[in-house]
């Protein structure tokens, strides 16, 4: 591997415009206006993988947009890594709040990236973090270093929950056979502190309807007589909450695994700085559930969040009116052994047990996934460990996501892997936000890091076999 260790800077200009070509492509899955668009991007991703050396390139269709495979069987009693990635993209808008165009990928320094960041949809999520893995494996292959099988299982669903993948893995899951599943998706804390998620919070995701009488009535007339949707709905989220911001659900806690001292103090070695947080934020202060840091609030416990509110009049002027209705998208992060699919219906049940007669409720599941773990002690954990090491010259700091990738729990489920999550972006680099970028440092060093993992697991994976 350390033939390689100077290739992504020796093909520097290479890996950047083929990248930049790729991001160029707007494959937004959640906008049917971009559906051949998208069909593009697989293409793209297809033939990249072709040039990379891999065989069995196939793009198996879905009911919504194709999923990309491809394989490299050196020798079947070497382990095997499937790479998870996704080539489609969250929407651009608003466009007006970007600095350059969205789709025309332009490199510009920032302060956590004074080498220079990409700047475009995608970027990081997950064009650019995607790409790094099959540039990896082309190095690897053509180098003649590729030390096991590798497969390759890229979708174009991700940003719209994934909907047909887990059709296609009960369906194909011979073909997705694996050791190990690596998965570029997540960010670190820092370049200079490399961190490696060891978890990610499950997700419940719901949308609620509040009726009150059959038609938007005159505020003056039915004001303090008729209940306002509006209130009833707002007074309801703040009864799902008490003062230290603990929630109220009935049987909502009953699942959580608390972390134990020891795992705390280890995922309190993380850097945290709390004053340079509110200040990125423009915030004076933090808020969260009694009893713990801000760093645990947002990774290791559940929330309760509204997404969204709306109702009655939002038009320009006046018009006093009491509404007929009001909505609430609202979101709970979810962390271990909490099921999505009971958490969604204790939610249900406790808003419409707590709703007034005065109203109707309507509870609409969205979509949801399950929390995940790997231990630090299992040997996927442990490769992408030394790989960084070896890399970015110190030991990565294990930290638990905040957010929700659902399909890495399905994976464990259906394919009886576990994932690593080994990303190499930043949580400043603003994805699905506008001026989305990934660092060119990152990009490269993703690309440089990769064949360790590779090299470490497959050694690994010898001594406990």
């Amino acid at each position: 591997m350390e033939q390689l260790s100077n290739y992504s800077q020796e093909h520097k200009e290479q890996l950047l415009n083929e990248l930049f070509d790729l991001l160029r492509i707007p494959s937004v899955s959640a906008d049917s206006a971009f559906n051949q668009e998208v069909a593009k991007t697989a293409e793209a991703v297809k033939q990249s993988l072709e040039k990379a050396g891999c065989d069995n390139v196939t793009m198996y269709p879905t009911a919504g947009h194709p999923i990309v495979y491809a394989e490299k069987i050196i020798d079947e009693s070497l382990p095997t890594v499937l790479v998870y990635g996704h080539y489609d993209v969250q929407p651009a808008d608003p466009v007006e709040l970007w600095d350059t165009e969205p789709f025309e990928p332009v490199i510009k320094k920032t302060e956590k990236h004074p080498d220079g960041a990409i700047f475009a949809r995608g970027a990081c999520d997950d064009k650019g973090q995607m790409f790094m893995h099959v540039k990896a494996v082309e190095a690897m292959i053509q180098n003649d270093l590729l030390p096991c099988n590798v497969k390759f299982m890229i979708e174009g669903e991700e940003e719209v929950g994934s909907p047909n993948l887990e059709i296609f893995i009960k369906e194909q899951g011979e073909l997705l056979k694996n050791d190990i599943i690596l998965i570029s998706d997540t960010s670190m804390i820092d370049n200079s502190i490399p961190s490696i998620d060891t978890g990610l919070r499950g997700l419940s995701y719901v949308e609620v309807e509040v009726t009150g009488p059959n038609i938007d009535l005159h505020s003056g007339v039915y004001g303090g007589a008729v209940a306002n949707p509006i209130n009833v709905l707002c007074d309801m989220i703040s009864a799902s909450m008490d003062e230290n911001k603990h929630i109220t659900i009935p049987g909502f806690y009953d699942k959580v695994i608390p972390l134990t001292e020891d795992e705390r103090a280890e995922l309190a070695e993380a850097p945290f700085d709390l004053d340079a947080y509110k200040k990125s934020l423009d915030i004076e202060d933090v808020q969260g559930e009694k009893g713990y840091a801000t760093s645990e609030r947002n990774s290791i416990r559940p929330t309760f969040d509204v997404n969204g509110i709306w109702g009655g009049y939002i038009g320009e002027g006046s018009k006093t009116v009491l509404p007929s209705k009001a909505y609430a998208k609202i979101s709970m992060r979810l962390v271990p052994n909490q099921d999505w699919h009971e958490i969604t219906e204790l939610f249900t049940k406790h808003f419409e047990n707590i709703a007034p007669k005065s109203v109707k409720v309507k509870v609409t599941p969205h979509h949801g996934g399950m929390p995940y773990v790997i231990p630090t002690k299992h040997i996927g954990y442990k490769a992408a460990a030394a790989a960084i090491e070896k890399t970015f010259g110190k030991k990565p700091v294990p930290q638990r996501g905040g957010g929700s990738i659902p399909i890495v729990a399905l994976f464990e489920k259906e394919l009886k892997s576990k994932s690593v999550l080994m990303g190499f972006g930043l949580d400043s680099d603003a994805i699905h936000s506008p001026n989305e970028h990934y660092g060119v440092w990152n990009y490269l060093k993703g690309i440089e890091t990769i064949p360790y993992f590779y090299k470490y697991y497959t050694e690994l994976y010898k001594e406990e076999n």
